[in-house]
């Protein structure tokens, strides 16, 4: 696995602003995902690679995840952990914590397209 050092990015769609940060911590990685109006901690989620259960010539990942009571970014922590855990090969600990006041359906699933699209660069630039 290649490592590079990744500088932080952030990645915009009108009012949602969110910062991705990315720390090495050997052959880890601590990923920090926050923004909105008031970023914070609201959800950890932990991967750890592994040779997948249905097809040992493909990687998987196990994660587990901590959500602080009546936050929902439980979902974005540990899908941004299962991803680049198996694609990059390495354990991941995600942080994240997205807040925008008055939030609408529409601006969730743009969230949402938003992380798939920096996991996707991500992945890319590290395997």
């Amino acid at each position: 696995m290649k490592r590079r050092i990744i500088a932080p990015a952030i990645k915009s769609d009108g009012r949602i602003i969110i910062k991705f940060t990315v720390i090495d911590m050997g052959l880890d990685l601590c990923i920090v995902v926050c923004g909105g109006d008031r970023p914070h901690l609201g959800a950890m989620a932990l991967a750890q690679c592994r040779v997948s259960l249905e097809n040992p010539l493909e990687m998987s990942a196990s994660v587990s995840v901590l959500t602080l009571l009546g936050h929902k970014e439980d979902q974005i922590s540990s899908l941004v952990a299962a991803r680049i855990s198996q694609n990059v090969g390495t354990n991941v600990a995600v942080l994240c914590g997205i807040h925008l006041d008055d939030i609408g359906k529409t601006e969730i699933e743009t969230i949402r397209r938003m992380v798939d699209e920096w996991c996707d660069e991500f992945i890319q630039v590290t395997s």
